[in-house]
């Protein structure tokens, strides 16, 4: 029976692999349907602005580009690119301002694979399937997991596809042995005073027959309400932070932890992790209260934007916000928290009548900032990337901007690339440049100047 429901998992890829969809979904993420159609034409009020900043390279031939990862095959480096299109990858090893198409799995119409995940050891990549994917929609599309084997680049092979509750994004815990996965906007048949989906794990230690289990986790996240969580990364210490409607909270999920809502040391697993600090972020820096994704600088990642005097190492915590409303000036931005008085449970207690805030400690925001186009609306904070003292974030149309962040409490642009026709989803710096998933554009490869 278990091999008859994979050969009927691996047909339904191969099926979708194969068919066009021409009805894009609308939404790219956050609140539900809010983004326009990505690849289509963006309506500017002037031709584009550049500053401290060459771009050295481009890829058309990757339009629709939503996310970007790097795997090392000893020598040789590859470029990995999911999107609308499905995956394609691209080697790197010669020369990185030159991507070389060498592989393509097609599925066309795919939605959204925001932030894929690769498995650097095994050669794996997880793409998420949003309900919206294929011309559905959040009330009753189908979401899952692709699992992707890539230890042959060149041709990219569909292991096992398994439908999951949650499709927004997903995330590798403990080494890629088990997978977060969240959001969208709730589905018809969920709870009705849910806000959104939580989080359902997956293990994909055997990667051709993935197991989900059937309970959810994360939930009563939004001061008691269960909600929407959008995104996880995990920082180099192993903890897990989860970014939503509701704040950013952190998580063990392996190992012996005292459990501070418990009051008592427990083991921590995948499917029942321990908290470990976060909370609501304060309204007068995100309004929206929705969290898209974070970044704690800890561990070997500490002087990546967290050496900052006067702070306590491991305190800090990056994340955006992602809102869009009309004109610039109420979108999402930048958000920079102390975790300071989150350690002892506070993110888990919250409720409407007593809500728990992380303290702000800086923001930044495009709008009206030098390089922005006044005329556009599409201003909202998305994923970001740091490399020592810099911060490189993408703004969808105003492009991409460099930050210093040395004082957390004053982020300062030093650079920007907008170009006229920019959707700038997520920047990676890679090699000592700056790859950037534009979804109008394909990628642009950039490089800061000194």
């Amino acid at each position: 029976m278990r091999g008859k429901m994979l050969r009927s998992s691996l047909v339904l890829a191969t099926a979708v692999a194969t068919m066009v969809v021409t009805a894009m979904p609308a939404g790219a993420c956050g609140e539900g349907d809010e983004k326009p159609a990505t690849g289509a034409p963006r309506v500017t009020g002037e031709p584009g602005a550049v500053k401290n900043v060459t771009a050295v390279g481009n890829v058309p031939d990757a339009q629709g580009a939503i996310a970007l990862q790097f795997l090392q095959y000893g020598p040789r480096d590859v470029l990995v690119v999911s999107g609308e299109f499905g995956l394609k990858t691209y080697d790197i090893t010669e020369n990185p301002a030159a991507p070389k198409l060498i592989g393509q799995l097609s599925l066309p119409g795919m939605w959204e694979t925001e932030d894929t995940e690769v498995d650097p050891v095994r050669k794996r990549v997880f793409l998420a399937r949003d309900p919206r994917a294929f011309g559905g929609n959040t009330r009753t599309g189908e979401s899952g997991i692709y699992t992707v084997d890539l230890r042959k680049p060149e041709k990219p092979e569909i292991l096992s596809y398994v439908k999951t509750p949650s499709g927004h994004t997903t995330t590798c815990i403990n080494g890629c042995d088990f997978l977060w996965t969240g959001g969208p906007a709730k589905a018809d048949n969920m709870p009705a005073e849910w806000g959104g989906r939580p989080i359902w794990v997956t293990d994909v230690r055997d990667p051709r027959h993935p197991k989900v289990y059937p309970n959810p986790i994360e939930l009563a996240r939004n001061d008691g309400k269960t909600d929407y969580v959008h995104d996880v990364q995990v920082d180099s210490q192993g903890v897990a932070w989860v970014s939503g409607r509701g704040g950013v909270r952190g998580y063990w999920t392996s190992g012996v932890h005292r459990d501070p809502v418990q009051g008592k040391m427990r083991r921590a697993t995948p499917t029942n992790p321990v908290p470990y600090a976060g909370g609501g972020i304060q309204e007068t820096a995100a309004p929206s209260k929705f969290m898209h994704n974070s970044y704690r600088p800890t561990g070997f990642r500490s002087a990546d934007g967290g050496e900052a005097a006067g702070w306590r190492r491991g305190d800090l915590i990056y994340a955006t916000e992602e809102s869009f409303l009309d004109g610039c000036a109420g979108d999402g931005v930048l958000v920079i928290s102390s975790l300071e008085g989150s350690y002892h449970g506070e993110g888990w207690r919250s409720t409407p009548d007593k809500p728990y805030r992380l303290k702000t400690v800086g923001t930044w925001g495009v709008a009206g900032q030098e390089g922005s186009d006044p005329k556009s609306g599409d201003c909202s904070a998305h994923y970001f990337d740091v490399k020592g003292k810099i911060l490189v974030q993408s703004f969808y149309a105003q492009g991409t901007r460099f930050l210093d962040v040395s004082d957390p409490t004053n982020p300062r642009q030093i650079a920007y690339f907008r170009p006229a026709d920019a959707s700038a989803w997520a920047p990676y710096w890679h090699r000592g440049l700056v790859y950037v998933a534009d979804n109008t554009r394909g990628i642009d490869i950039l490089k800061l100047n000194a």
